[in-house]
């Protein structure tokens, strides 16, 4: 049996798994229109996406990834509960480790609706690990939804607030935001003259470049209003860095998390959420006593997360990527569905690493 009809092999298996579990077999084009849904990855994923042109269909992309076109199949049917699984091929440049396939098999597992979301998260990386269990694989665990909801809850302008959200899948530009908006990094002479000025366009010279002569004065106006605005307290930052900084098992990290609430009281709700997923994980048979989770894990990846995140790692190889990954995304339903959201999670593997595992002898 060739690699390739190995791996074809293993994904059937996967999906058979799945099917057993209740999942609907699915497919989804392999050629994807770009546009809006290209934004929805996330800066990492728009940066490696084969995309071209089509005189008919317009921006078009190959498929990098099935959850988004899955999400955009489901709420077009009208968003009622399901279970879904599908392989199938996923095409991402890779510009940093020509080792690295640009063209695998992606198998996955999606469950959306329910009223039980703590319960759904247990089952996608139970059912996961499951599958995974041959390869001794360490298993990395986090929450979006805690880093979110703490910027949510910052006493601090909408503005500020939205510049944050928007980069907390770039940790250096957060990190920059935060120095700025606590007051920790001065303002530069040159912008402190530019906002005092009566006219900062005086003598700027001839207008170049794509912005308009309003859309700089905007900006500029809304500098101003950001210098004015009260610096975040430092206990809060330093509450904040506490949080990014926790990495403990699962229960200790939960208690850990519960004094770090004190300061930031608006993550209350995401910690009750963790507490009640780590107690559905134990009924389905996952070691949380033993479970990594990282309050900093996800924020390199896809950017419609927003809740649990996961990923498999092979420890013995490190240059190769997770074998599995996923997480809880409900607002992305709610994007792809004009505004009207349900509670969605899900998981993919990848079986050519699986196989290549298994060749290798892994346990």
């Amino acid at each position: 049996m060739t690699d390739r009809s190995a791996t074809l092999a293993r994904a059937a298996a996967l999906r058979a798994r799945f099917q057993g579990e209740g999942a609907e077999v699915v497919e989804t084009p392999i050629l994807q229109p770009a546009g809006a849904l290209l934004d929805l990855y996330g800066e990492d994923i728009r940066g490696r996406a084969y995309v071209t042109a089509d005189a008919l269909r317009g921006e078009q992309m190959l498929r990098p990834d099935f959850t988004v076109p899955v999400v955009q199949m489901h709420m077009a049917r009208g968003g009622s509960p399901a279970r879904y699984t599908y392989s199938g091929e996923v095409f991402r440049r890779q510009e940093q480790d020509e080792d690295r396939a640009n063209e695998y098999i992606q198998v996955g597992y999606e469950i959306f609706g329910g009223d039980d979301p703590a319960a759904a998260d247990a089952e996608v990386f139970a059912l996961i690990a499951e599958a995974l269990s041959e390869f001794g694989l360490r298993a990395a665990t986090g929450d979006m939804g805690l880093l979110l909801a703490a910027v949510r809850g910052l006493k601090t302008t909408e503005r500020r607030k939205a510049a944050l959200l928007r980069h907390v899948w770039r940790p250096r530009r957060f990190r920059s935001l935060l120095d700025r908006f606590s007051g920790r990094v001065p303002m530069t002479p040159a912008r402190k003259a530019l906002l005092a000025a009566e006219d900062p366009l005086a003598g700027a010279g001839p207008e170049i470049g794509c912005r308009s002569r309003a859309e700089v004065l905007d900006r500029i106006a809304a500098l101003r209003a950001d210098a004015e605005a009260p610096p975040i307290p430092g206990h809060v930052i330093e509450a904040l860095d506490e949080l990014l900084s926790v990495r403990e098992t699962a229960p200790f990290a939960l208690e850990h998390l519960r004094d770090v609430a004190v300061d930031l009281p608006a993550i209350q709700p995401a910690l009750d959420r963790m507490a009640a997923r780590i107690e559905a994980l134990a009924a389905r048979g996952v070691d949380v006593e033993r479970l990594d989770f990282e309050a900093s894990y996800g924020r390199t990846s896809m950017e419609y997360y927003d809740g649990f995140v996961f990923g498999f790692y092979a420890e013995t190889r490190p240059d190769l990527p997770p074998i599995a990954t996923g997480g809880r995304y409900d607002a992305l339903t709610r994007q792809l569905g004009q505004g009207r959201a349900i509670p969605a999670v899900g998981g993919v593997l990848r079986p050519g690493l699986m196989q290549q595992l298994a060749g290798e002898g892994a346990p």
